[in-house]
């Protein structure tokens, strides 16, 4: 005799799943046996008759028997005690959940109620909170492994609403209840301190490297410090052939040393004689010294530009004008050096009282130096804004800015002095030029008195200076990027931390009591129904018999079948639902299977080697005869 389950499967399951892979795996050849399919309370007539087709007219099966399998269930925990003649029973299953009523053992399917919600749902509702809560862990989430955590971990509140308090609190209760699942992870090789022999074989080829890189310096300098000495010597003597040689014969002996003048070998003699001093590290004569000797050798450099040009000849007017661009380039870059060297000791002063206020005060000192650099960044970000859109500076004049309002106060003045000339002078002849009031016309629309540009460049200065200290005294500061057109605007990439052992942890906390709390209330995944307790009155309210001893007789026997309920704690949150919905003082017992998953089929295989199981089934002559219709009226008597 086989034994096969039909629970809640349409025609599409029933076919392809128990027709192609039961049905041939247990039907090589045609066995004279019968079966015992066992099916949800009310199966339709359409699944029990495409059913009995397959099995009558495919595979030419003797006879055939439908059972409800939590009838089985509750009939063979009846014969060991478990439950009595009078209950309810109770089968959360994979994706239903069935109420039904027994009276004298026997079960009255005009009571039964059914609720859309099972063990399915309950791994579905746990596989996306889990997703949602560690969306890159997803692929861990497996159907099968998620089965496994629910079975392991889920249990029944007996409050809902104080158990969610408890972990929304924290504390160590919540942090007992709060289980653990450690993912497969690998930590990241640690890095070991160097042992001393190390640090100290490291700092022997750091010496040894430093010593071979300050011998070369050495050499190189000692070879430029010759090759100086052997120029000024050759330069020395050169002066001294000079002071030999007649005045006439001068130009043909300067034209073979490649030198113009005595003036030009004297002050690449100098040149080298300080390069020279520099090399050897000697210091520097001081600058009153050198500004009397340059005010002194002046007359003796350039002699020739004091005299007047009618008293020279065309060769000595070249050499003047030689002289006078010599002398102009050299003041320059004096007067240039003389700045960066002010400049230089300003900077140095500003920073030894900036210091000086840092150790007085150094929170103090940080506010301000973080206030400061708000100030300046705000004011030169508001110079730019209105250099670009004059005086819009919400943001709403979005587009059609005139030329007028994007110029600055200067450009607005030239362009209203230009303006003012074309008016005056545009009647009659022509004469912008003839008066020296015009050429003052020129010098004010050329001058570049733009005082906001010098203000701007100051402004910047002291921003890059104020950002360079706060990145010197406060680790945590990030100066402002400012894009500009060549180099786009720079996002920040934040700093990745390395994986620790915690991010391969999946905690179940909340989850554990929340996911299977769906039996009792559907809603939660948007299933407008009732839940396990509800369904015990709904199930006595529509028994045919109004008899409040029998009704106390049922809930005194409340049996539980079904995998779902393998979860702690579902017995007593079934109990104190089903006590909320009787009378006070009612008698309420709810009784747990004695192995919810596997009873049914234990109580089918009892019932199915009963001597008068053969007068229980249906035959293939009676499908023949009779035909699909009387298996609506087909129902079996449960004898064990």
């Amino acid at each position: 005799m086989l034994f096969f389950s039909l629970k809640s499967w349409n025609i599409f399951s029933t076919l392809h799943l128990i027709g192609w892979v039961q049905m041939d795996h247990g039907y090589i050849e045609q066995i004279d046996h019968p079966i015992l399919i066992t099916e949800c309370v009310c199966n339709p007539v359409y699944s029990r008759s495409k059913m009995a087709e397959l099995l009558f007219e495919t595979y030419g099966v003797r006879s055939v028997a439908f059972g409800v399998d939590a009838v089985f269930s509750y009939k063979y925990n009846q014969l060991h005690g478990i439950c009595e003649k009078d209950g309810l029973a109770i089968c959360p299953g994979f994706t239903t959940t069935h109420v039904i009523p027994f009276v004298d053992g026997e079960p009255v399917y005009k009571g039964c109620c059914r609720t859309n919600i099972g063990g399915y749902h309950i791994t579905d509702y746990l596989k996306q909170l889990l997703s949602l809560k560690y969306p890159h862990h997803m692929a861990r989430f497996t159907w099968e492994k998620v089965e496994d955590l629910k079975m392991e971990h889920c249990y029944i509140a007996p409050d809902y609403a104080l158990e969610a308090q408890l972990f929304q609190k924290g504390g160590k209760e919540a942090e007992d209840k709060t289980r653990c699942w450690q993912l497969p992870w690998v930590p990241l090789p640690t890095e070991e301190p160097p042992s001393e022999e190390e640090i100290a074989r490291k700092a022997a080829i750091r010496e040894r490297q430093g010593q071979r890189l300050r011998e070369m310096a050495e050499a190189k300098r000692s070879s430029r410090i010759n090759e100086l000495e052997n120029q000024l010597h050759g330069l020395e003597f050169l002066l001294q052939q000079l002071g030999q040689v007649q005045e006439e014969d001068i130009p043909s002996f300067l034209s073979e040393t490649g030198y113009a003048s005595k003036q030009e070998i004297e002050l690449t003699l100098t040149k080298v004689t300080q390069s020279l001093r520099k090399a050897k590290g000697e210091p520097k004569p001081e600058q009153a010294e050198n500004e009397e000797k340059a005010d002194s050798c002046t007359s003796d450099k350039y002699p020739l530009i004091n005299v007047p040009d009618n008293m020279l000849t065309p060769d000595q007017l070249k050499e003047k004008k030689r002289q006078i661009f010599l002398k102009t380039t050299t003041e320059g870059r004096q007067r240039a050096k003389q700045k960066c060297v002010e400049e230089e000791l300003e900077r140095e002063r500003k920073t030894q009282q900036d210091e000086e206020r840092r150790l007085e005060n150094p929170q103090l000192y940080l506010e301000q130096m973080h206030t400061k650099y708000k100030e300046l960044y705000e004011k030169i970000e508001l110079r730019k804004r209105l250099k670009t859109n004059g005086g819009h500076t919400n943001g709403s004049n979005s587009g059609g800015v005139g030329r007028g309002e994007r110029l600055n106060a200067a450009q607005r003045e030239r362009m209203r002095l230009l303006t003012t000339a074309a008016f005056d002078r545009g009647k009659g002849e022509d004469t912008f030029g003839a008066k020296d009031e015009d050429w003052q016309l020129y010098k004010l629309m050329g001058k570049d008195n733009d005082d906001d540009d010098d203000g701007a460049d100051e402004d910047e200065a002291e921003l890059a200076r104020v950002s360079s200290r706060l990145q010197e005294i406060d680790s945590t500061f990030v100066p402002k990027l400012e894009p500009t057109a060549s180099q786009p605007t720079i996002t920040e990439v934040p700093h990745v931390r390395p994986l620790t052992k915690e991010d391969f942890q999946i905690v179940l906390g909340v989850e554990r009591f929340r996911c299977p709390e769906i039996l009792f209330h559907p809603n939660l995944v948007g299933i407008d129904q009732v839940g396990l307790d509800e369904m015990t009155g709904v199930s006595i309210r529509r028994l045919p018999s109004k008899d409040k001893a029998l009704e106390n007789r049922l809930t005194s026997s409340v049996f539980m079948t079904g995998g779902c309920s393998l979860f702690p704690g579902i017995n007593e949150r079934l109990e104190a639902g089903i006590r909320m919905l009787r009378p006070c003082g009612s008698p309420i017992k709810v009784a747990r299977a004695l192995d919810p998953v596997l009873d049914a089929w234990r109580g089918a295989s009892l019932y199915a080697a009963n001597s008068r199981f053969h007068q229980q089934t249906f035959s293939r002559a009676d499908y023949y005869e009779k035909g699909e219709d009387w298996l609506r009226r087909y129902q079996v008597r449960y004898t064990l």
